[in-house]
Formats: structure tokens, sequence, C-alpha cells
């Protein structure tokens, strides 16, 4: 047998090479990884052929992208690097890179790449010890949480078919009966609730804090502030954090409780009668009691339960299929709730078993013993056998229908239960201890208030010193002082009890408050779906703040990306590509809005008229309507902005793009005018193809409609599309297809013909074509065939020109990534340069504005003259990170079918008369279709694959269709080796794809379709934004690999010019494509990078350590990572890795089905989406969302404001503690450091409470820095968040110093001018302590919330007014009514003695003036020098131009609110108004102005009202002249100072 090398190189010698030619200069990479997905398939197909079997699944739709394998890849260019001599060079591996040594299967190890595993290994020995550590802990846990590891049965778990058992069955692990069938999604339990939370609050090393200090101050003699008033207050926040936590998981219960009840049909049946013969295919004719299904909840279904599922119905439990009333006993299984896999699974019961199950009294009767595998996690491999009457059989996957399953298609199926509730396989690859989310910012606060601690600690130790010292000068030399000192541990205790209010006991409690009316505020309308009628949803308030934080998005794909649809998009035919947009409207509202605002720009212009040309031409793009009258709802009132395509459809992946194709209406039209073409010959005959190659079986509604039962939504979509148009596939029997057609048009009479089914070659995963020979109704035989085009190439009669063209197709796209690739990297290295050093986001540099530019906007009026450059340099800047880099050659290439608009003979398109109002055109005088380059099939067959390339990377799943017409001979001759394969007992498979090959050769080519997997409406744009908030989002789907691929095109998550690695087991070398995608993207070569993983190779991966932290590394390291074929385990596996490798990192999950419950609840943050995959990860998540572009808003807007004002709320805490109780401090050296307050004790109590809790709480509640349009817009400015910008030791230092100052000043300004003022009526202790706490109150509230809140609004004046208004009725109502008037002279005090004092009011005038202008000025000269991103877009707010620049930017995730704001009953905002008052006025004016011109008016009354509308119509058009000079004027300064804008 020859070697896997020399049949390479015997395959290269015999494959047709291109001319060699050099490597494009701007290409980022190497000739051999410059190749995409698409050819790098073919090419493998090519140099395997049939002699080994494909690696990588063939039915590729995804775009065209720079992809490695691990092996290197050839296209006739002379390879000058291999991919194994780089590698080795870099990594000191043996392998010298020939071709001659080609690779093992599977994954080799660490072996592959030794200096890193000798590096790993030194490495490993120093982490020893953590290891074992580690391992300690993880024997604690288990113990404490009492996770027992269930030892394996001895030959897997025995169940016999009993359909009349009474008693639960026993399992052999535990002696004990099977777990329920109860599931539980809810964290705790009323067993581990109280330790679990008492852990947890406890973790708060404040609560921690001041349990040690609430210990001490209970101790008799060591308070001087009481016994109980520390631990009172603490055991009551801690209860109401743990109430608050034990109500948001009962609604978790809540939830569990109606999915486990839930109800489901068991058969309930009596015994056979004693001695009845049961043989192998006779069941006795009467059975000893009924046999009934009774409706059971599903928490009550037990092991071995018999189960009856109908249509649409939920699997309740893991169960064995016994029976199916499904064609051939095939029950149809959607399994997207557990793999994401949107195509139906088949499911048959083993043959042994069907034929005695066939009815319910039938399955009672049956004897079968059942043996299967323990509960494991493994989704994709099943092990067990049935024995029924001494015939045993194996049980594979095919046989299981998993919980989470739903049954399709199918009436009805009966299965048996084989595992229960947490053994389920979904709910094994679930967690089963979720952790307790705690946010990060926690821990910076811990760190915080360790430091506090600390510091109260050595203030507490210098005032004990200092006590000592004045004691030994002053105290024993007092009299009046004898035998009144005090040991140094009471008066050192003391002090800490007196500081320890520097760390506020509210602190938790009121960020609880803060935190629950941040999620009431995030209810918002933008997040609200009105087609599910689903609002935004908050689960848990306690990460409000980190959904400002995220740096890693773990999405699901099918039903969180994608809409869970397909539609038949584009089809190419002859040579021409044609598209389908029935289901598209003609102008979405999102257009229309932006297109409003665009307008408005133009004030005073008219919209444009179109030309007649125009109409037609558009007229026949949309094709031609019943009366062919022009859609009048096609003329808004405003004018379309410029766009490169006519179509009404826009690829997601590639928006730039232009859709020159006609619709398929127009191409229908054509047919029937002009049926004898050869145009509509091919086109017909591509149109049978798709009505009659696929498995699908129609249903007739009541109204007369049909739909489909479909294996899978592509077959769906493609019969869906030939019934619009005019095939309709009206019956199907077991040997023949119906199809009614409309050869004369849909409003004569249809035809009915019936196409015989001779054979079906099924699809599979090896083969990846499926083929039907039919026999026309004029007795011809054909044989259709549908596949991947790589695939059906090479079985085309031209295969060898086919092989050609396609090398040259791709070559010509190679070109241009690598100009895209290298135009990106360009723009990367540009936004380095332009960063500011040091600075982790952008800065004015970034926006390309200097000094002076600042300086000048900072200092002139929003009018000034030296606004525009600053707003241009904005606009610009704004543009290019909008704009994806898109070098697409196709509107000018020679390569494409010609324009459709040359096509059209202008010469008779010109003789429509003019005076036709509606557009009535002859169709057959106009020619849509170069029949030259039907009849060319060379020509053919370039442009097709053309197409398919170009449908390829617009995101579109593509197939390609092939045909041969049979003589009667050569399929009869066939026919009987078919028939031999389908009934051999040996290699039946394998048979039967070795006999499709026979048939399936000299293939005519037929077109292609291109189907669009539809995704959620802005997802593209979703994930823009996040990734330009350096976001970086991995894709994990239990689906395939093409298609996860096709979705990461689609959604933009993988570019058209991305260097996509595919790490794949089975072509070996994975060590080294990993180590070498490393080396590139660390080298600075790539310009966007993918990595393709698998989950067997995942599995292999994690298996072995050292190989596992490499991948990590890669991971890391790339842009986007895309794992297909992921079970739920190894999700939850890769977020929580990522989790903890890379720190200060936040991880965000979401999902909408079972198999993503177990990331979400890894993740620091879980989102669900409530879709079509029920309601599972919704209710387990943090919060939920119908759409995932709301995601956009909720980490963008609310997630940064949550943030912001979570930060602000703790250091504005922690400042006003500072401010406060360091006047108490300095006071400490005038009464001889003795521990006498400087506050009156019950003042004191209230301070947290009363005086200062609103400033601080509504700070945290209210404050908004930027507008949400300016943070869409500008998504850039998330970065703050994960840069922990808000809240660090920096900023903690710097406001602790403001405190500081500001302390000194109000204590020595109290204390100067008050406090040794001679001559005064009372400048006593209480009357100094009142001046200082209400100067401490005033500047708190004034700086909370009028110089630290950006948008400043009436409860801002509310919790001002509150405070300061509340802390004066306070001394009033003291000064009334106070009786312990001892140490402090309170009574009256306030009243009639220091109240009445100018000096007193004076020096708090003084005091409160002094620190809010040392405040401001602090701030003026930071924002002056030192002037950060959220400064600069504070400052681009106040112009208007740039305003509504922003807003233009944000209008898709801003549009619901718009509209909910311009409601009439809605209360517009001041801007709102003056903009309108400022439009009304210019309307007014221009109005006044035509009014004042009697020439014209008089012009106008003696030619009509013509010449009026005409004389307007000059006048706007002149102004839109003007405003186009004025522009371009602006354009040509800008393109002189920055250059060209580029696209």
């Amino acid at each position: 047998m020859s070697s896997p090398a020399s049949l390479e190189s015997s395959q290269e010698r015999d494959r047709p090479r291109a001319l060699p030619r050099a490597r494009s200069p701007l290409s980022p990479r190497s000739r051999n990884r410059g190749l995409s997905l698409r050819s790098s398939l073919f090419q493998r197909s090519i140099d395997r052929q049939e002699t080994t079997e494909s690696a990588i699944e063939l039915d590729v739709v995804g775009s065209s992208s720079q992809q490695r394998t691990g092996r290197s890849l050839k296209r006739g260019v002379p390879n000058k690097k291999s991919l194994e001599a780089t590698v080795s060079r870099i990594l000191g591996s043996d392998d010298n890179g020939s071709d001659q040594a080609r690779p093992s299967n599977g994954v080799q190890g660490m072996s592959a790449l030794p200096n890193y595993e000798s590096w790993f290994q030194k490495r490993a020995a120093r982490n020893q010890a953590l290891r074992k550590i580690k391992e300690y802990y993880h024997r604690a846990r288990k113990f404490v949480l009492r996770i027992r590891e269930m030892p394996p049965s001895e030959g897997g778990r025995h169940i016999d078919l009993d359909a009349s058992r009474k008693s639960a069955l026993t399992d052999e692990r535990t002696r004990r009966s099977y777990v329920h069938n109860t599931i539980r999604s809810s964290r705790y339990t009323a067993y581990n609730f109280l330790p679990r939370q008492l852990f947890a609050q406890f973790s708060k090393l404040a609560n921690f804090y001041f349990l040690c200090v609430s210990t001490l101050q209970m101790i008799p003699g060591f308070s001087t502030t009481g016994t109980y008033t520390t631990i009172v207050p603490l055991l009551f926040f801690v209860s109401v954090s743990m109430a608050k936590e034990g109500y948001d998981d009962l609604r978790r219960n809540r939830l569990d409780k109606v999915e486990n009840n839930q109800e489901a049909s068991v058969m309930h049946a009596y015994r056979p009668v004693p001695g009845a013969i049961v043989d192998d295919e006779s069941l006795p004719s009467t059975i000893e009691g009924p046999v009934h299904w009774a409706a059971t909840k599903w928490h009550k279904i037990q092991v071995g339960d018999v189960v009856r599922l109908q249509r649409d119905d939920p699997a309740p439990a893991d169960m064995i299929l016994l029976s199916s009333s499904g064609a051939n006993g095939v029950a149809y299984v959607e399994t997207m709730a557990l793999d994401g896999e949107t195509n139906l699974k088949n499911k048959q019961a083993a043959p042994s078993v069907a034929r005695r199950c066939q009815t319910a009294e039938r399955v009672a009767a049956c004897n079968a013993h059942f043996v299967v595998e323990d509960p494991n996690l493994d989704l994709y491999n099943f092990e067990g056998k049935v024995t029924v009457a001494g015939e045993t059989s194996p049980l594979t996957n095919n046989e299981i229908i998993y919980r989470g399953s739903v049954l399709r298609n199918t009436p009805e199926a009966v299965g048996m239960v084989i595992y229960t509730g947490e053994e389920c396989k979904i709910r094994m690859n679930a967690n089963k201890n979720p952790r307790i989310k705690a946010p990060a910012l926690q821990s910076v606060v811990n760190r915080v208030v360790v430091a506090l601690v600390a510091f109260v600690i050595a203030l507490a130790i210098f005032n004990t010193v200092a006590y000592q010292v004045w004691s030994e000068r002053r105290e024993e030399k007092s009299w009046y002082l004898t035998n009144a000192g005090v040991a140094f541990v009471p008066i050192l205790v003391s002090f800490i009890v007196m500081f320890n209010t520097l760390i506020p006991l509210s602190l938790y409690v009121s960020l609880e408050i803060v935190k629950l009316c941040q999620m009431a505020l995030m209810n918002d309308v933008d997040m609200y779906d009105e087609v599910s009628n689903t609002p935004f949803e908050a689960r848990t308030s306690t990460i409000n703040e980190e959904l400002g934080q995220v740096s890693y998005i773990f999405s699901d794909k099918t039903g969180t990306l994608t809409d869970n649809s397909m539609k038949f998009r584009k089809m190419s035919v002859a040579g021409t590509a044609w598209l389908h947009d029935e289901d598209l409207q003609s102008v979405s509202k999102t257009d229309k809005l932006f297109h409003e605002k665009r307008s408005r720009k133009g004030e005073g212009k008219r919209p444009m008229c179109k030309s007649r040309t125009s109409n037609s031409y558009d007229a026949l793009r949309r094709g031609f309507s019943t009366d062919g009258a022009i859609d009048h709802n096609q003329r808004d009132g405003w004018e379309e902005a410029p766009r490169k395509s006519l179509s009404n459809w826009q690829s997601s992946a590639r928006p730039a793009k232009s859709q020159p194709e006609l619709s398929t209406r127009a191409m229908i039209r054509y047919m029937q005018c002009r049926p004898h073409t050869v145009f509509a010959r091919k086109a017909r005959m591509l149109l049978l193809s798709i009505a009659l190659c696929h498995t699908c079986l129609p249903e007739e509604r009541q109204d007369g409609s049909f739909d489909f039962q479909a294996s899978s939504p592509d077959e769906l979509a493609l019969v869906r599309a030939a019934q619009e148009l005019g095939f309709l596939l009206l019956n199907r029997e077991a040997q023949t297809i119906t199809l009614r057609t409309f050869p004369s048009g849909p409003e004569h009479e249809p035809t009915h013909d019936t196409y015989e089914i001779l054979d079906v070659i099924e699809f599979s995963s090896k083969r990846k074509r499926m083929s039907v020979i039919v026999r026309f109704p004029d007795r011809r035989i054909c044989i259709l065939c549908k596949g991947a085009d790589s695939i059906i190439m090479q079985r085309l009669k031209l295969a060898a020109l086919a092989n050609q063209k396609v090398v040259q197709i791709e070559e010509r796209a190679n070109r241009r990534k690598s100009i895209e690739a290298h135009e990106a990297l360009r723009r990367k290295s540009e936004q380095v340069d332009r960063a500011s050093p040091g600075r982790a986001s952008f800065s004015r540099s970034s926006v390309s504005l200097g000094r002076p530019s600042i300086g000048g906007f900072g200092q002139t009026s929003m009018t000034a003259p030296r606004l525009p450059p600053i707003r241009d340099e904005v606009g610009t800047w704004l543009t290019e990170r909008e704009t994806e880099v898109d070098a697409s050659p196709e509107d000018d290439s020679p390569y494409y079918s010609p324009r459709h608009s040359t096509q059209i003979n202008t010469r008779k398109a010109s003789a429509v008369s003019e005076a036709r109002s509606s557009l009535h055109i002859d169709h057959e005088d106009i020619e849509l279709v170069d029949e030259s380059l039907a009849v060319d099939e060379s020509s053919v067959i370039e442009r097709c694959f053309q197409h398919i390339n170009d449908f390829a990377t617009e995101g579109l799943r593509t197939l390609l269709y092939a045909h041969r017409f049979l003589d009667e001979h050569e399929y009869l001759a066939w026919k009987k080796v078919y028939l031999d394969a389908t009934t051999s007992l040996v290699n039946r498979q394998a048979m039967i794809e070795q006999a499709g090959e026979l048939i399936e050769q000299d293939l005519d080519l037929g077109g292609a379709t291109a189907i669009e997997d539809k995704l959620q409406d802005g997802v593209p744009e979703a994930i823009d934004k996040l990734r330009r908030a350096n976001i970086k989002m991995w894709m994990l789907t239990g689906d395939k690999r093409e298609t996860a691929i096709n979705i990461g095109h689609s959604c933009r998550l993988i570019k058209d010019y991305s260097a996509v690695t595919v790490l794949d087991h089975e072509t070996g070398r994975v060590e080294q494509s990993i180590a070498a995608a490393m080396v590139d993207i660390n080298g600075g070569k790539i310009a966007h990078s993918v990595i393709v993983v698998d989950g067997q190779t995942l599995g292999l991966i994690e298996e072995n350590g050292p190989l596992h932290a490499l991948f990590l590394d890669l991971a890391i390291l790339a842009d986007s990572v895309v794992c297909c074929r992921a079970s739920p385990s190894q999700k939850a596996g890769l977020v929580k890795a990522i989790r903890k490798r890379v720190k200060k990192s936040i991880t965000l999950a979401i999902g909408d089905g079972a198999n993503d419950i177990a990331m979400i609840q890894e993740a620091h943050v879980g989102i669900g989406i409530t879709g079509k995959e029920g309601l599972q990860a919704a209710r387990t998540s943090d919060y939920s969302i119908a759409q995932f572009r709301f995601l956009t808003k909720l980490l963008l807007v609310h997630g940064r404001w949550n943030y912001i004002r979570t930060c602000k709320y703790t250091v504005g805490t922690f400042w006003k503690e500072m401010l406060f109780y360091l006047t108490q401090a300095l006071y400490q050296r005038l009464n001889g450091y003795t521990g006498t307050s400087l506050y009156e004790s019950w003042s004191l109590s209230m301070f947290n409470t009363l005086f200062t809790s609103l400033p601080v709480i509504f700070l945290g509640i209210f404050e908004k820095d930027l507008l949400p349009s300016t943070l869409i817009a500008v998504p850039e400015l998330y970065t703050k968040g994960q840069r922990n910008g808000g809240f660090n030791f920096t900023v903690y230092l710097a406001w602790m110093f403001m405190a500081a100052a500001e302390a000194i000043v109000v204590y020595f300004t109290m204390f100067g001018i008050y406090g040794k003022a001679i001559f005064t009526l009372d400048n006593g202790l209480y009357a100094m302590g009142d001046l200082t706490f209400t100067a401490c109150v005033i500047i708190i509230a004034t700086k909370l919330q009028l110089i630290e809140v950006r948008n400043k609004t009436v409860m801002a004046g509310i919790a001002c007014f509150l405070s300061v208004g509340g802390w004066f009725l306070w001394n009033l109502i003291l000064s009334s009514t106070y009786h312990k008037n001892v140490t402090y002279n309170v009574k009256h005090g306030f009243l009639d003695r220091f109240g009445r004092n100018p000096l007193w009011w004076l020096t708090l005038i003084l005091i409160v003036v002094s620190c809010t202008f040392f405040d401001l000025g602090l701030q003026s000269l930071r924002v002056a020098f030192f002037p950060s991103d959220v400064d600069l877009f504070q400052s681009f707010e106040q112009d208007t131009a740039l305003r509504k620049r922003f807003e233009e930017a944000s209008v898709m995730e801003l549009q619901a609110g718009r509209h909910h704001r311009h409601h009439p009953t809605a209360k517009q905002s001041s801007v709102d108004l003056t903009e309108a008052a400022k439009a009304r006025a210019r309307r007014e004016g221009e109005v006044q102005n035509l009014l004042d011109r009697p020439r014209v008016m008089e012009e106008g009354r003696s030619h009509g009202k013509g010449a009026v509308f005409a004389e307007e119509q000059r006048v706007y058009i002149e102004q839109g002249e003007q405003h186009a000079r004025m522009s371009t004027d602006v354009s040509e300064k800008l393109t002189r100072r920055f250059g060209s804008v580029r696209g």
C-alpha cells in the first residue's frame, strides 16, 4: 500500500497546475496560509479523492477566509517555507519540515514541542506545593458540599420493560431507588442556605471587620459609644442582604416547580394472563385489565416508565425509543436545546423491539431486557444493548431521546425512561453547585477596607501614644484629673471603636438599595421586544456594575445569534445571479430614521425626483406586479441616501458589498414570456431540481395553504422557495411527487405533473450530497444531485475546466483579502500610533485633536468659528471606526456577470411612452438575460463558481445542483448494483456509497443556491460595537463546524480577511498549529485572528495539561474563538478556564437553551435569551433579554452607567466618612487625646442615616456621565470599566487627599475664626461641633449632587434640600427638646445662642465657599491639563452637530425610545422643544419669503399653479446647491489635512 506522502505526490503530478506567480507584496502571510476555507477543503478533496476519509466536513458555506490547518496546503503554487519548518526554527522542534513526514491523527501532546514541554515541567515543579493545597481544598469542598462520586455499576444499568411495575427500581450503585425526575436550578436548599450565605456575607471584609469591632464593643468597659450599637445594625444589614438573595433564589425555585409539574402520558397496565404464550411475532389477544395512558407529572416519572410523546411534546427524561408512528418507524427529534443544531435527528427503535411494540397492548406484553451505560456527560455517544426473546441488539445514540428534545413531524412515539432528574445527560452537563456570584469591585473594596483598618489602628495607636504623653505632661499635674487615667489597652480599644466608622457600616446596605434602584431603572423601552412582548428582566442586582466591565462574551449560536429560520436568498443559473426577496419589505423603519436625520442637514431641500429610467429599472429589478403598476408606497416624502445597491437585501457579513442582482420574480416573468430560450430551459431544470431533490412531506392546512415537514431547515427553505417561484410540492406518496406549476403565470390555469421517484441516495456527513433518480412525465429518467460545491464539482462532466476556474477565482479572492488584511493592519497601526503613551484608552491623540483645538473648544461658545474643525475631526474619526475594511472589485471586474443595466435594451426602453402614468411595459421588449452567455458553458461555469464565492463571502450557505439524463439500460444495470447494496447485511452503508459513486458521474451543471441562516435583527452591528468596546467574543455551539463558521462570517465574528486557524485532531499537528498561530499573532502579522476548534479536539487538548495551557494562551491572544460540537460541560469549562486564567477580566455568557445553563452559571454575568428554545436559560440567568442586539445598550449604556454610579457611590461614601471623622481626629489635640467627641452623640449616630445618605445614594442611582447616544456611538468609552478606571487605589487616594485637605480647611477655619473668637455669645463645644457638622453636611451635599453629578435633575435638588434641610430641622428639634444637657450645652443653643450669632453663619459660609472653590479649582486644572475621554466627550455633547452625529450613529439601538419620546403624550426635553421651535421658525420664514414675491405669484397665476411649484422648486434646489458647495469645501479641507476618508 502506498504511503500518504507518495500518494499525495502522485496526485500532485496529475493535478492541473496554475502558472506560478509571485506572492502579493501586500499579503501579510505566506501563500500556503492565505487560502480560504473553501479552497482548503476543495484542495483536500482533490488530494485525497476517495483514498482517505475527509477530516473536515465538506458542506462549507462560510466565506473565504485565511485559514491554517495542521497540514501544509498547496494549490499549484510553490511552497517556499513550510509551516513545520517555521515552528521548528522558533520552538526548537526536531522536525525538518519535510512533506514526507506526515503527522499521525490525534493529539501528540507536548512531545511535539519539546522546548515548551521542558519549560512547563519546570514551572509545574515550582507550583507543586500550591497544587497540593488546591487538592486539599477540593477534598474539603466536596466534604462540606456533600459531593460524592458515584462508583460505577457492574455491567451497566439493567432495566426490564414492564409497564405494570408498581414499585420503583433500585440503583445497584447506591442500593436505593433511582433519583427522582426533579430538576433544580436554584442555588440553595433549606440545609445549605444559611452556611453558604453566612460565608458569602462575611467574605465581605467590611462585614467581617464590623463583626470583630462589635465583639470588642460588647466587652464591658471598652466602648464609649454603647454596647450593641454595632452588632444590632450589622445583623440587620446582613439579614436584609441574605433575605434578598433568598428571595431571588426562591423565584428560581418557583420556575423549577413549573417545569417539574408539567404532565406526560405514562402507560399503566396489568400483567398478561398467566401462562400466555408470547412468540416473536404474535401476542395474546387479551390482556388482563385495561392498558391506558395516565397523565403524570414529570417529577413523578421513574426509571422504567413507558412514556408516550405526541407531536411537539418535549421529552420529560432520557428515554429509549420503543416505537414510532412515523414513516418507516422513524421519529424526528429536535435537539436544538441540547446541542444547538437546527436539523432534526432521525431516531428509530431497534428492529427487534420495534416489531414487538407497534401498539400499546403489545408494548405492555413485551418482555425486553435493556442494559445501558451509567449516567455520564457525553451527549454524542451512547452504549447499550437490548435482549428480546433471546435476540440481542446494540443500542446507540440513534435509539435514544434525551431530555430537552422535542418530537417533531411525528404523530406519536413511545419510549422507556432510562435516566431521570439530575442523571439526565443535559442535567449532568449542568453545574451541580453553582458558585455564589460576587462583584469584582468587592475585591477592590476589600483591599481599601484593609487599608482603612490599618489606618484606623494606626490612628488609634497614635492617639493612644499621644494620650500617654499628654497624661505625663498635663494629667498628672492637674489636681482635678486625679485618678482619672486610663490604661493603654482600654484607651486603644476605645479609639478603635471611635474611629471604626471611617469604614461605614451602611456601605453594603446602602449599596444594596442603590443596586435595587439601578435594577429598576434598567427596565428600558429600548430593550423591549414588541414581537414576543418580552421586556428586559433583571433577576439579581448584586452584579449590576459588572455589566460595565465585561471583557469576554461567550455566546451560543442557535437562538441567540440566529433566528432559527432559513431563507432562500440567491441563486445562480446559466451564468446569471438572481435575488429572492419575497420576504423583504421595501424600506425598513431603521432606514427611515436614518434618512430623516440625513435629510435635515439639507434644510429646505425638497426630495429629488427620480427619473423614469431609474423607475423602470427599479421595477424590473423587483419584478413586475400583476397589473404592472408602480408601487406607490415607494414614494416617500424624504430623500433616500445614496446606496451602492438597488436591492432590498443587504449582506450581514459584507454590508458595503453591492447587490446588483435582479429579482427572481423578474426571472419568472422572463421565463413565462420566453419559455423556449436556452436560459429558460436551464432555469426550469434548476427549479425542478429544487422542487424534487429533497425528502419533505407537504401538509395542506384548513385554509388551503401548504406547509411542509422537513428534516432540516435548509430543505424547508428550498421547498418553500420553489413554491414561491411557481413549483409547488402538492403531494408526495411512496414513489411519486406531484407538482403544481404555473407555466403561463399565476393568472392562468396551473398544471399538475407527477414525477416518479425511482431511488433516493440519502445525504450523509461523509458523502456531503444527496441524489434522487426521477422519471419525468415524458418517461425520461434523470438523476438530480445536490451537495457541497467542492463535492459536486468533481463529478461534473467539465470537472477539469471547473477546477481551473476555481483556482483562478480563489487567486483573485486571495489578492483581495490580502489587500483588506494589509489595510486592516495599517488602520490598527495608525490607531496605536495615535494613542497617547501610557494610556490604555483613546485620548486627544486618538481623535487627532491637539491641545490648541481642545483649548479652543473649551473656551469658545458652541457657535464659535473654531468648532467646525473639531466637529470634522471627530466625525472623520468616528466614520473610520464605523467603516469596515472592504476591497470589493466586483462592480468593475470582467469575471462577473454583465451588469443588468447593460442587458436592458436602452433603445427599446426609451421608446416606452412617457405619457403612461403607471409604467406598463411590454416584457418581451426587454432583454433581461444575455442568451449568448447561457450557451457558453465555460462562461457559465466560471460565473457560477464566482457567484458561489460571492455568496459565501456574504455569509450564505451554498449548494450546487447538477443532473444527468440516463437511458433505461444504464439505469437498470445500476439499479441491480444499488439493490444488492441496500439489501446487504455486511458493510451496507459503504456499499450504498460506492453504488452512488457509480451513477453520480459526468453530471451537467444545473446551478447554485444560497440560503441565508437569518440572524436576529442587529446582531452584526451589535458585535461590531462590542468589538470596538474591546470585548472579545467567543461562539460556543453544539452545531457542526461548517455551520458555525458560516454564522461566524454572517455575524462578522469572522471577517473575510481573518486568519482562521482550525484545530482538528484528525489532521494531526494540533500542537504545531497552535504554536505557529501564536508566533504569527505575537509577530503582528495577523490583521484579525480566529481560532476554530471542535469538541472532540478540545477534549483531547484538555486531557493534556501543558497543551491545554498553550491552547488557552492562544485563545486569549486571538480576536475570536469558535468552538463547535461542544457539550454543555465543555462550554462551562472554557468559561471557567478564561475566568480563572485572565485575571481582572469579567466574563459574560449568553444563551437561550438548557445546554447553555452551565456556562451561564459559570460566568461572572449570565444573560438568558427568552427565545425559541424555551426559558431554561432565562430563569437561571442573572439578566434576561429577548434579542441579542439589546446586549449593546445593556452593556455600553446601562452597564457603564451602573459601574460609574457604583464607583462614585463607593468612593463618595469613603470620602464623606474621611472628611467627617478626620475633623473628629483633629479635635483630639484640643482635648488631650482623651477620646472626647466633637459631636453630640445623637447627631453623630444619625450622620450616615439621615443627613448624608441621600446625596450619595442619589449619586449611585441617577448619575449619567454621558448620554446614551454618545456611549453607543463611541463604544471605546466602555473600556473605562475594563481598566477599573472608575475605582482603584489611585482614584481612592485622590479622593482621600481631597477629604483630608477639606477636613483641615473645615476644622482649622472653624477653630481659627469661630473657636478662638472673643466677645461672642457661645463658642463652646456644642457650638463648634454643630458648626463643623453643618459645614460637612453642606459640603457633602454640594460636592456629591452639584459638582460630581453630570446630569443635574430635580432629584439633585431634592437630595440637597432633604439633607441640608433635614439637618437644620434636626437642630431645631434638638434645641427645643433636648434633656441631657450636661456634656453638650444643646438646649436652646441653636435657637437662642450661636444660631443668632452672625459670626457663626459667616464662618459657615466661608468654610463652604472655600471648600467648593478648592474642589472646583482642582477639577478645572485636571480637565485643562489632563483631560480624560469622558471630559472630551462631555464637551462634544455640548455641540448640537456632534450630538446629532452621535444620535445618528446610535439610531438602531435607541429607536424604540425615540418613538416613545416622540409620542404625542410624551414630554419632550428642552433641547427637542428648542430644535422644534427653530425648525418651525425657519419654515415660516421660507413661506414668508415666497409670499413676499408678488411678481412670482402673478406669473404663477398667469401660467397656473405649476409655475408657483416650479419657482418653489428652483429656490429649494438653489439652497441645496449652496449646501452642496459648502460640503465640498469642507471635504477639500479635510482631504488636505487628513487625507481622503478610507472606506
